[in-house]
């Protein structure tokens, strides 16, 4: 799906980024290439020399944004890891870096999930199947429900847990937001992470004692 050759990398990012940002503050009908050229600091011509139209910028972005997805963030995940919340953990810290260094991929496949555009080619829609599938194996595949305490609903407390770990994350991204991440020292953030789980734990998890 390569589309820019011989156009070196950063020029290639502030392109995508800029066009990533117009279609997620203002969806695919209501996007402007003209803004999109503007805040890329290149001429409209150079861009429809890459792109035939404003459709095949949007679909190429979408592909492009679950490649990303798919290699950033979910391909890095360990899926033998069987405690619900130490898998959790893994992918929160994963997606957390993944997020700060791919910002408007992220905002974008936000509002594209959201949206009700036009039908995407088979194609797009076969591989989005498939990113949906591999998150939730991500998130639910092997996991040890024994792990649960027997007077709760595993997967009520599975919902709930994932909420919580998720509330977190979003509330330090909004926190982070801005800074370069090779400037940041991730490790005060994780240490309060940590606590976290171990109160997620003391309220959904059986006694290490009564596994015994």
């Amino acid at each position: 799906m390569e589309k820019f050759t011989n156009l070196e990398e950063k020029k290639k990012l502030t392109i995508l980024n800029a066009a990533l940002q117009e279609f997620a503050e203002n969806g695919y009908q209501q996007a402007s290439t003209n803004r999109i050229v503007k805040k890329a600091g290149i001429g409209k011509g150079m861009l429809f020399y890459y792109f035939k139209s404003k459709r095949e910028l949007y679909e190429y972005l979408i592909e492009y944004s679950m490649d990303i997805i798919m290699d950033e963030y979910f391909r890095q995940v360990d899926t033998s890891e069987k405690d619900f919340i130490e898998r959790l953990k893994q992918a929160a810290q994963v997606k957390m870096k993944a997020q700060l260094e791919n910002k408007q991929v992220f905002d974008f496949l936000g509002t594209f999930v959201l949206a009700k555009d036009a039908e995407l080619p088979e194609r797009l829609q076969k591989k989005y199947a498939e990113l949906h599938a591999l998150g939730a194996a991500l998130m639910y595949e092997g996991i040890d429900q024994s792990l649960i305490r027997k007077d709760l609903d595993a997967d009520k407390a599975f919902k709930l847990i994932r909420w919580s770990i998720e509330g977190y994350q979003n509330e330090l991204l909004q926190r982070l937001e801005g800074q370069k991440i090779a400037s940041i020292d991730f490790e005060p953030y994780w240490e309060e992470f940590y606590g976290y789980l171990e109160i997620l734990k003391k309220s959904f998890y059986i006694e290490k004692e009564d596994l015994a």
